[in-house]
């Protein structure tokens, strides 16, 4: 299927690894142009290097500094397509929890988020079209104890992308919301440390109580969940704002 993404712009925060790479490589794929943007050079650089076919621009910048943020835009410029899967909040147990993490996980994923968009949304306002599209995670309708900081910070993003998507409808802008579940990424094996700590069970019993949650028996794969962000960035996607995709493989059934 062809996503009319040929000589459109996109930028992907996030982009090294993950998600947010696999974002990258079905951009590029589809003929856009593609900056990713991370914090650290050196996962940049390994990112291009998995992608030795492609071509796509970097950009190393802390995006939880709002000025830094708003730098590397004005460099890039505004793109036709955004989606943000930079930062995680680390899972805490409970009783580590504390007003340092809880604000750790707000500047990790709340912020950073909120500062890409404020970077570009009213300039994809002024000039008619743009599509935002912001990998959350369903943390932010499920409550877990280990991971309170980080769920309402997702919680935060739902709201925040919804309000976005309604202010901006009429600009032509649209902004949409994934939920992954859980996705095989490192992320994973962050979330089970913090799950070792928090019950004293071993890894992989941990591991496989999660994989039995999930009604499809198996973790989500990055390029599922980038198959979905790009197709709501593109133009076959153009009636489609203000929703929240929930990919968990039906752990969170329901209407």
């Amino acid at each position: 299927m062809d996503l009319q993404l040929t000589g459109k712009t996109a930028v992907v925060t996030g982009a090294s690894k993950g998600i947010g790479l696999a974002c990258v490589e079905v951009l590029a794929r589809e003929g856009a142009t593609v900056t990713g943007i991370s914090r650290d050079p050196a996962n940049l650089a390994k990112a291009q290097e998995q992608l030795p076919d492609l071509t796509f621009a970097v950009e190393a910048v802390d995006l939880t500094d709002p000025d830094a943020t708003k730098a590397v835009f004005e460099r890039i410029g505004v793109p036709d397509i955004l989606i943000n899967c930079a930062g995680a909040a680390r899972r805490t147990p409970v009783d580590e929890l504390d007003s340092k993490a809880l604000h750790a996980a707000m500047e990790a994923k709340y912020f950073t988020y909120m500062h890409a968009t404020e970077a570009v949304i009213r300039g994809m306002a002024e000039r008619g079209s743009g599509a935002v599209v912001n990998v959350v995670g369903q943390g932010g309708r499920a409550a877990n104890p280990l991971h309170i900081g980080g769920g309402a910070a997702n919680a935060a993003l739902m709201l925040a992308s919804v309000g976005y998507a309604k202010a901006y409808a009429g600009s032509g802008v649209r902004v949409n919301v994934i939920n992954p579940g859980t996705t095989r990424t490192n992320r994973v094996d962050e979330g089970l440390e913090a799950a070792v700590r928090a019950t004293g069970k071993p890894k992989d019993e941990l591991l496989a109580e999660m994989v039995r949650e999930v009604p499809m028996g198996r973790f989500g794969e990055p390029d599922e969940v980038a198959n979905v962000a790009v197709f709501l960035a593109s133009p076959l996607a153009s009636y489609v704002t203000a929703s929240i995709v929930t990919m968990d493989g039906a752990t969170t059934a329901g209407i």
